[in-house]
C-alpha cells in the first residue's frame, strides 16, 4: 500500500493505493501532518465487522460501487442495451499523484468501460473533482448517472442548504441529518431559483464562524441532482451530479461523458472558512474580471421599454454626474419589442426605435465617459416574433405539443445546428458593428416538455450555451457579460466560468437584498454578486426604503443603480454622489478582502464585513431588518482583525446615521476616529446602537 495526500494548509484528502484495486478514501477534512502513514491511520480508523454483515471491512473505495459492497448512491449507474453491464467491478489502471493532484484511471468489463477520475487541492483548501467516462467496447452503453461523492463523518449530523423563488432566492434552510438520504433535484433546465448553491453539512449548530463544516458545489447550470446520506452501517457522504434525462447519454464505442465539475470545501471555522476557500480559488482564475468593477446604471427600472433618444441620453447625462461608469440598455431595443409579449428572438436594432441606429446613443454614453452595455436573452423567443414565425421548428419541444407559455416565450434551440449558427452570428454582428463593453445576458423561463429531434433536450441546451458564450468571448475578449436568470435562476461556477457578473435576484429591494447577497456569497465572491440601489419604492415587494439603506444593502457588492436618476431631486442627486463616491473609494478593499460574517444573537439583524488581506482596514454592515426583543442591541465581534493592531473605529455617514430607539449613542459614533485594539473588537465586540427596524449602519476600521 502506499499514500495519496493532497493537502493545502487547511485540508487534507487522503487515501491509500491498494494494488490492482481502487484506492481506499481514508479522510477528507482537517489538515493531517506531512509524515502521516497508512499505518497509522488505518489502525485508527478500521472499522469493527458487526453482525449481519460481510465477513471483512468493506471500505470506501475513490469510485464506491455496489460490488463493493456499498449501500449508499454509487458513483456510476447504467447498463448495455441488452441490460447487461449494469454492475461493473472498477480495477485500477493508472494512478498519478502529486501534494495536490490525483489522476486515476479505472477500467471494468475488459477495459470496456474506463471512468478517469482527477482530484486538485486548490491553495486556499478547494478540492475540485472531475469524472469522465469512456466507453470502448462494443454496442452502445447508457448513462443513468456518473456522480462525485465525497466521504462524510458519522457526527456530521446537521445539514443546511439553500432553498428559493423568484424575488426571494438564497433562502436559508436547516434540518437534521438521520439515517437515509436529504436529496435536492433540480428540474428546471437550469439552476433554479429554489438551487441549494452549497449543500453543507457539520457540527451541530454550525455557524458563519464556529463549527466543522463539509460542503459541496455541482458546477453544472442543467438539471443536477445533490443529496446527503447516512446509514446505520457507518457511513455518510455529500454528493452531486447531472440529472439525466432518459436516453440522454448513451455512450458508442470510442464516446466519452463527462460529469459536471464538482468542488468540495472543508472548514473547521464555520461557513465563513467554506466561502474564503470557494473566494479564493474564484479568484484565482485566469478568467476573473479585474478590479476596479465598474458601477454601473441599468436602464430597466429608470424607464422600462420607454426607448427614445431624448430619454436615454438625459438619463445618461445624470448617471455620468453621479458617477457612473458604465450605461447598460435593458429589453426593448430590438425588432418589435414593445412589451415582454412580442419581438424577442429577433436580435436586429428596431429601425422604428432607432431610425439612425444605436451608435448615436452609444457615442453620447461614451462621450460622457462611460462605457455602454446592451441586455440580450439569446436562448428565448416570442412566438409572436419573426423567427418563430419564420422558424417554427426552432422551438424546444416535444413533437406533436407545444410547452405551455412562460412569460409569454419558448425556449429555442440551440442544439439545432442552424439555429445556433444564427444567433451566434446576430451576437457576434451586435458585438462587431458597435462599440459595446458588456452585455446582460438573461434567461426569463424554465424549460418544460422540451425535446431535440424528439429526445430528451436539457443536457444538449446547456452545452450549446455555453458553447455559444465561449465563442463569443474568444471572438469579443474584451467584453465582459452577466448571468441573469429572471435575476438568480442561474447561478452557479459552470455558467460563471463564461461570466464576468451575475444578477442575485429581480428584486432590488434592500431588505429582502440583505439576505439574497449574504447567501449568495457564501459561494461567489463579492465583486460577482451585482447589487443596484434603487428608488425608493420598490416595484417587487411595494416597501419604501431610505436612501441609506438601499446603499448600505448594495455597496459591498459590484455596485450598480437602478433608479430614474434624470428625475433626482438635488439633495436625492447628492446622496447618490457621496455612495457612489465612498464605493469607489473603498470598492479594491470590498473586492479583495476576506468576507466576515461575525454571528450575533438577534435573529433579526444581519452583520457583515470585509475585511483586507493585509487586514490594516475592515467595513461592516450593521441590519436591523425587524424589532428585536432585547431593549439593547449589545455588541458584536468584528471577527477576522488583526488582534495586536490598534484601529480607528468611524460610522460612513452615506446617507446619514440610521433612527435609532435610544437616547445616547455608542462612542465610536459620538466621537468618530475612536481608536480600538483589534483583540478587543474580536474578543469583546463593539457596542452597536438601537437601529430601528429596516435600516443599516456601516462601521469603517482603519489601522492606525
Amino acid at each position: 500500500m502506499s499514500l495519496i495526500h493532497l493537502r493545502s494548509a487547511t485540508t487534507s484528502f487522503v487515501a491509500v493505493n491498494d494494488g490492482d484495486a481502487l484506492p481506499i478514501v481514508l479522510h477528507w477534512g482537517a489538515r493531517l501532518p506531512d509524515e502521516v502513514t497508512e499505518a497509522e491511520l488505518l489502525a485508527a480508523m478500521r472499522p469493527v465487522v458487526p453482525h449481519s454483515s460481510t465477513d471483512e471491512v468493506m471500505p470506501r473505495r475513490l469510485l464506491p460501487m455496489p460490488v463493493d459492497g456499498w449501500r449508499l448512491r454509487p458513483t456510476l449507474a447504467g447498463s448495455y442495451a441488452d441490460g447487461t453491464g449494469f454492475a461493473p467491478q472498477f480495477r485500477c489502471g493508472a494512478v498519478e499523484s502529486s501534494d495536490t493532484a490525483l489522476r486515476i484511471v479505472a477500467v471494468a468489463d475488459g477495459a470496456a468501460l474506463a471512468v478517469e477520475t482527477q482530484y486538485t487541492m486548490h491553495p486556499d483548501g478547494l478540492l475540485e473533482i472531475g469524472a469522465t467516462l469512456h466507453h470502448q467496447g462494443s454496442g452502445s452503453y447508457r448513462v443513468d448517472a456518473l456522480e462525485t461523492s465525497v466521504p462524510l463523518p458519522m457526527d456530521a449530523v446537521e445539514l443546511l442548504d439553500l432553498t428559493g423563488r423568484w424575488c426571494r432566492e438564497r433562502s436559508p434552510q436547516r434540518l437534521d441529518l438521520g439515517m437515509g438520504t436529504w436529496l435536492r433535484e433540480s428540474r428546471h433546465g437550469r439552476t433554479g431559483h429554489d438551487g441549494p448553491l452549497a449543500l453543507c453539512a457539520g457540527d451541530p449548530g454550525f455557524s458563519f464562524r464556529r463549527g466543522r463544516v463539509w460542503a459541496i458545489h455541482l458546477a453544472w447550470s442543467g438539471d443536477s441532482r445533490v443529496y446527503a446520506e447516512r446509514s446505520p452501517v457507518g457511513r455518510a457522504q455529500l454528493g452531486a451530479g447531472e440529472l439525466l434525462g432518459a436516453g440522454e447519454v448513451i455512450l458508442k464505442g470510442g464516446e466519452s461523458y463527462r460529469a459536471p465539475t464538482l468542488f468540495a470545501a472543508y472548514s473547521e471555522r464555520g461557513l465563513d472558512g467554506v466561502s474564503a476557500a470557494f473566494h479564493g480559488y474564484v479568484r484565482s482564475r485566469p478568467s476573473h474580471p479585474t478590479t476596479p468593477r465598474p458601477v454601473l446604471l441599468n436602464t430597466w427600472e429608470a424607464v422600462y421599454f420607454d426607448h427614445r433618444l431624448d430619454v436615454l441620453t438625459a438619463l445618461a447625462d445624470k448617471a455620468a454626474d453621479a458617477g457612473i461608469e458604465r450605461f447598460v440598455l435593458d429589453d426593448g431595443w430590438f425588432g418589435s419589442r414593445r412589451h415582454d409579449g412580442q419581438g424577442l428572438g429577433d436580435w436586429f436594432v428596431s429601425e422604428d426605435l432607432w431610425p439612425d441606429g444605436l451608435t448615436p446613443l452609444i457615442d453620447h454614453v461614451r462621450s460622457r465617459g462611460m462605457e455602454f452595455g446592451i441586455w440580450v436573452e439569446p436562448e428565448m423567443a416570442n412566438p409572436d416574433s419573426d423567427l418563430v414565425r419564420a422558424h417554427p421548428d426552432w422551438v424546444l419541444k416535444v413533437p406533436g405539443r407545444e410547452p405551455p407559455l412562460w412569460r409569454r416565450q419558448q425556449v429555442i434551440d440551440l442544439a439545432n445546428p442552424d439555429c445556433y449558427e444564427h444567433i451566434l452570428g446576430r451576437l457576434d454582428a451586435l458585438l462587431r458593428d458597435h462599440e459595446i463593453a458588456y452585455v446582460k445576458w438573461d434567461h426569463n423561463r424554465d424549460l418544460i416538455d422540451v425535446a431535440h429531434d424528439g429526445h430528451a433536450a436539457v443536457r444538449g441546451q446547456t452545452l450549446a450555451v455555453y458553447a455559444l458564450l465561449d465563442e463569443l468571448r474568444r471572438r469579443h475578449p474584451g467584453v465582459e457579460f452577466e448571468t441573469c436568470a429572471s435575476g438568480g435562476g442561474r447561478v452557479d461556477l459552470g455558467i460563471l466560468a463564461r461570466t464576468d457578473r451575475l444578477w442575485a435576484s429581480d428584486t432590488i429591494d434592500a431588505i429582502e437584498r440583505q439576505q439574497i447577497n449574504l447567501w449568495t456569497s457564501l459561494v461567489i465572491p463579492p465583486e460577482l454578486i451585482g447589487a443596484h440601489i434603487g428608488g425608493p419604492h420598490s416595484h417587487t415587494t411595494g416597501r419604501v426604503s431610505s436612501f441609506a439603506m438601499r446603499a448600505a444593502s448594495a455597496l459591498f457588492w459590484h455596485l450598480g443603480v437602478e433608479w430614474n436618476v434624470a428625475e433626482l431631486r438635488e439633495s436625492e442627486m447628492a446622496q447618490l454622489q457621496r455612495a457612489v463616491a465612498w464605493h469607489k473609494e473603498h470598492r479594491t478593499l470590498l473586492h479583495t478582502g476576506e468576507v466576515v460574517r461575525p454571528d450575533t444573537p438577534n435573529r433579526n439583524a444581519l452583520v457583515h464585513g470585509v475585511v483586507a488581506p493585509d487586514r490594516s482596514a475592515a467595513v461592516f454592515s450593521y441590519a436591523q431588518l425587524a424589532t428585536d426583543v432585547t431593549e439593547v442591541a449589545g455588541t458584536v465581534r468584528l471577527d477576522g482583525l488583526d488582534p495586536e493592531a490598534v484601529y480607528a473605529v468611524r460610522p460612513a455617514e452615506i446617507g446619514g446615521l440610521p433612527t435609532c430607539q435610544q437616547m445616547t449613542w455608542p462612542e465610536w459614533v459620538d466621537h468618530p476616529g475612536t481608536r480600538i485594539r483589534g483583540s478587543v473588537l474580536m474578543t469583546v465586540g463593539l457596542s452597536l446602537p438601537n437601529v430601528h427596524p429596516e435600516q443599516a449602519i456601516l462601521i469603517e476600521l482603519e489601522r492606525v
